[in-house]
């Protein structure tokens, strides 16, 4: 189990390194108080609602869903309506994808990272990497909680791979890494690699 969690790592890594020269980061400067850059406003539920082509349209999250102020994201989920409500990111990178037809994507925001990949002419969440305690998981997990607290909001159902606890959902993989009994990295993956 713990080849398969450090290979889906290492492919994810690949996935987004590219597979060509035909890369591009592009560098923002964002505006915004420390006061908003450093609220962790999470709120509840698992689906919301979306406007596409003028309809109300219901977005249905699966497995464990990632909050940040309004938006709710959750991985295979289509980018576009997650962009257009997070608005520009800091940085943005794009590549060759090795694994898909197309350019896999990475948006990284001030406090988390989120990664695409292509499918046709859309883009999907492959990946959301949290960068610091600032933003939680939508059960309130951040960096520098406990293994305790993580398995308080979780539960004991997970793989455990070396110091990362590994729970799976619907299709996808929160991993939270702990070093010394502390979260020092938390980040969901989607699974269809694997398949």
């Amino acid at each position: 189990m713990k080849k398969m969690v450090l290979g889906l790592l290492m492919a994810g890594m690949v996935m987004m390194a590219g597979c060509g020269s035909s890369e591009r980061v592009i560098e923002r400067e964002t505006a915004g108080s420390p006061a908003e850059n450093s609220a962790r406003e999470n709120a509840g539920g698992n689906s919301e609602a979306l406007t596409e082509n003028g309809s109300e349209k219901e977005a249905v999250h699966k497995g464990f869903v990632f909050q940040y102020k309004d938006v709710t994201v959750s991985v295979d989920e289509n980018m576009k309506p997650i962009l257009e409500k997070l608005g520009d990111p800091d940085s943005y990178f794009e590549a060759a994808s090795c694994a898909f037809e197309g350019l896999d994507k990475i948006y990284t925001y001030s406090d988390f990272e989120i990664d695409t990949y292509p499918q046709g002419e859309e883009d999907f969440v492959s990946a959301i990497i949290l960068k610091n305690d600032v933003v939680t998981t939508a059960e309130g997990i951040y960096i520098g909680c406990t293994k305790e607290d993580v398995t308080a909001a979780y539960g004991t159902d997970y793989a455990e791979e070396g110091n990362m606890l590994v729970y799976e959902k619907d299709g996808m993989k929160l991993c939270f890494l702990c070093n010394n009994g502390e979260v020092t990295s938390i980040q969901y993956f989607s699974t269809i690699l694997d398949e």
